[in-house]
Parts: C-alpha cells; sequence; structure tokens
C-alpha cells in the first residue's frame, strides 16, 4: 500500500533554493519619529515576539526575532538596541517540551528511504541555558517575548515556576510579568498576544486544553492595555491570525491515501457495509469520530485537517488511517475548525474595539497570514504558506523564520506609520534568512 505523504518535507523543498536577493530601494530616506516618544521602547508578546522558531529558542533566533527585526528599524531613529534577554551563542538552545530545535536534514523513514526533513539538532535540548538568572538591575530588558505566554499570565506571580524562560529574565522568583512591564514605564509599546491562548486548543486536534471566553479575553487585554497606557504611553497591538491556515495544519492532504485496485478493493471488502469505497488513487484517510457510527470510524472530509504531529512512519509503514482510523488528536474536525475560528473572530473584534478605545495602532495579522496563504511576490520572490519551500515559516509550521520575521515586522511599521505619522523605514525582508539547505 502506497501512501502520498508529506511531498513538501522531501523533494518539494528544492524549490526554495531558487530564491534570489534584490535590494530594493528605500522608500522612506528621512526617517522621522512623528507623535512617537521612543525614550523607553518595549517588545511584549510570546514566542513569535521573542524569536521562538524551528520549535526552540536560540540566541541566533532571538537576533532574528520580530522585536529585534523592529528595534534595527527603530535604530534609523535613534532608538538605542533592544536589550535581549539573550541565551549564550554556544546553547542548542531548546524547545517549550524541553526539546532541541529543529534544522532541516536528512532523515530515514521506516521504509528505509530518505529524504530532506526537519531534524532535531540533538537528542535532547539545552536546558542549562534556563537555569541561571541573567536579570541585571542596572541594564533592565525591553523585549518580554516569552515562549508559551498567555493573556491571563501577565499577574501570575508564579509564573517563574512553571515557564523557565521567564524564570531567567525576572527580577525575583515572585515576580510577574505585568509589574515586570511596569517598573519599565514605557513610552512606546509593541504587543502581540494572544497566539498561545489558540494553539494549544489547535494543536492538540482540539481535545486538550479550553479557550478563553470573549469576557475573559476581554477582561485580561483590556488590563495589559490600561496599565501599558496609564502614563501616556502609546503603543501598537496586533490581531491575530486563523492559526488552521498554517504549515502545521495544512501540509498534510486529507486524501493523502494513494491506493492501487487491488489495495482498494480490499479496503472496500471491509468498509463497504459501513458506507465507506475507495478506488484507485487518491483516497481520503480514515478517521476516529465517536459521533459517526458504532465503529466510531469515517472518513476525513475535505474541509478537515491533519495536524503536522501525525506520525507519519505509523501511516507509511503501520497501516494508521487506513486500517487503523487516525485518532482525534491528530485531526481539527469541521465542529473544531468552527468553534476556534469564530472565537478567533470574536477575540480579534475586541483587540480592534480595544485599539481603538486606547488610540492605538493596529496590525491587521489575520489579513497578513491571509496573504501569505494566497501567495504573493516579494521584490521578485515568491512567498506562501508552504511547508519550507513557501519561505516564511520555520520548521515547526507555526511560528515564522527570519524573513517571515521580517515581513511580519513591516506589516508593524506601516501600521505605526499611519497612525502615528512617523517614517520608520521598511525591512527589506531578503537580507533576512529563510530556511536553510543542507
Amino acid at each position: 500500500m502506497v501512501m502520498k505523504i508529506l511531498r513538501y518535507i522531501g523533494c518539494c523543498c528544492i524549490c526554495a533554493l531558487a530564491l534570489i536577493a534584490c535590494n530594493p530601494k528605500s522608500e522612506v530616506p528621512n526617517p522621522s519619529k512623528g507623535e512617537l516618544d521612543l525614550t523607553t521602547v518595549l517588545y511584549i508578546g510570546d514566542g513569535q515576539m521573542g524569536g521562538y522558531m524551528n520549535d526552540g529558542l536560540t540566541k541566533e533566533n532571538q537576533v532574528n526575532s520580530l522585536a529585534n527585526i523592529l528595534a534595527t528599524q527603530l535604530a534609523y531613529l535613534g532608538v538605542q538596541p533592544a536589550n535581549v534577554p539573550f541565551l549564550d551563542a554556544s546553547s542548542i538552545g531548546i524547545s517549550v517540551n524541553g526539546l532541541a530545535p529543529f534544522h532541516l536534514g536528512y532523515k530515514t523513514d521506516c521504509k528505509g528511504m530518505s529524504g530532506l526533513s526537519p531534524v532535531r539538532d540533538a537528542s535532547t535540548g539545552d536546558i542549562s541555558c534556563l537555569t541561571q538568572n541573567i536579570f541585571q538591575s542596572a541594564h533592565p530588558f525591553d523585549v518580554f517575548g516569552i515562549p508559551g505566554l498567555k493573556l491571563n499570565q501577565f499577574t501570575n506571580t508564579n509564573l517563574s515556576a512553571t515557564n523557565a524562560f521567564f524564570q531567567r529574565m525576572s527580577s525575583s522568583s515572585s515576580a510577574c510579568v505585568m509589574n515586570e512591564l511596569m517598573s519599565r514605564n514605557a513610552s512606546f509599546f509593541q504587543l502581540y498576544i494572544g497566539l498561545e491562548d489558540v494553539l494549544d486548543y489547535a494543536k492538540s486536534g482540539g481535545t486538550h486544553a479550553t479557550l478563553p471566553s470573549e469576557l475573559e479575553f476581554q477582561q485580561y487585554y483590556e488590563q495589559l492595555l490600561f496599565n501599558l497606557t496609564f502614563h501616556g504611553a502609546k503603543g501598537v497591538v496586533a490581531t491575530l491570525p486563523d492559526v488552521s491556515q498554517m504549515p502545521y495544519f495544512t501540509t498534510i492532504p486529507w486524501n493523502g491515501l494513494s491506493l492501487d485496485a487491488a489495495n482498494s478493493g480490499t479496503l472496500n471488502s471491509i468498509y463497504n457495509p459501513l458506507g465507506f469505497y475507495f478506488q484507485e488513487g487518491s483516497n481520503p484517510f480514515m478517521m476516529v469520530d465517536s459521533s459517526a457510527n458504532v465503529f466510531a470510524v469515517r472518513q476525513i472530509h475535505d474541509d478537515e485537517l491533519l495536524l503536522l504531529s501525525l506520525p507519519l512512519d505509523s501511516v507509511k509503514c503501520n497501516q494508521m488511517g487506513v486500517l487503523f482510523p487516525i485518532r482525534d488528536e491528530f485531526v481539527l474536525d469541521s465542529e473544531e475548525l468552527n468553534f476556534l475560528r469564530n472565537k478567533i473572530d470574536a477575540y480579534n473584534a475586541i483587540i480592534r474595539d480595544l485599539a481603538q478605545q486606547y488610540h492605538l495602532a493596529l496590525v491587521n495579522t489575520d489579513q497578513f497570514i491571509n496573504k501569505l496563504s494566497d501567495g504573493f511576490v516579494y521584490n521578485g520572490v515568491s512567498m506562501s504558506a508552504k511547508f519550507v519551500s513557501g519561505g516564511a515559516y520555520s520548521l515547526d509550521g507555526i511560528y515564522l523564520n527570519p524573513r517571515g520575521n521580517a515581513l511580519f515586522a513591516n506589516e508593524f511599521i506601516k501600521a505605526i506609520n499611519l497612525k502615528y505619522h512617523s517614517t520608520i523605514p521598511q525591512v527589506n525582508a531578503l537580507k533576512y534568512d529563510g530556511i536553510r539547505f543542507p
């Protein structure tokens, strides 16, 4: 039985090698602050703001983070470099689950076939890089891009015990993010938060975690903005993307079960009595659904998504998705997707209302991610949401790579310039790497 799985992880990645850099002319010859007070600038959010990519944090990733790229552009206005809680350059880094980050390398599957695929840098992450506190009162941090940070955790005085990424940069073991931010008395802030709140649900196939209610989301977000703007600070906030458009959810095709005549006949003899039919060529995978029938199985629908966490060797060699239906934790079904998207829409309505209420600039992240999903050309180079070959996402299929961060930074810059009549230069995103090939 031949499975048509994950072509993007293998040979199709090669098309990304055709990306050719060019040097566009600066659109802003005379940078100016406009209405901005850039005395103290803070960069606030979760892993996307702080440089989490390839399922891990490293110093190189932090250098290429959304926060640091934005800070680099503010240097044109005379702003000092941001104080980033850098990891040691010698560290291989670590993921939120204690694993080493990914790189693109060669991997041999259960059939003995070797091809390009995300490969861990080591058997385990460098836990030691998170065990030493690096806070210095004389040089407080400007970047609070904390992997795993959720909206309801800003006032949590026990966060250091549960989030080592925060613990290593906090002023004390009982510090909370909100107090750390308030002690900096920002004159301007850039905020992108809420992504982690929806990812737990989405990455579990809707089986784990709960999404905040609209009332909870509004209360936490408004509390954060009230405190940040209390002394007159200006800022920019960003909406949330439809995460289901990220490569983590779109790479494995719902109909990736490829059958010949003999295998389709065998499966028909098994599944026809349940009302499911197979043919030569592409077919839907079988999945678990407790509401489908007495056997709790059915074929996946074309509007449902398989997650990149699906164990592909089990699919290729152990008949997962055929005789052994794919478990719900690896699928976002249509009901779960509707629930997730409706929640994100509601959260974004809240963010937009609060941005207007607090007179803040607004980044339409959802529009940017939609644009990536459709694909576009940037300075002669094609960009899209395709896994590896699209050029914008890192190897975890969720967080942006350096080039993607640069493109995203331009969305912040455009929103800031529009709201505050500044002329911050945009980033030439082609100066930043996409996916590195071996």
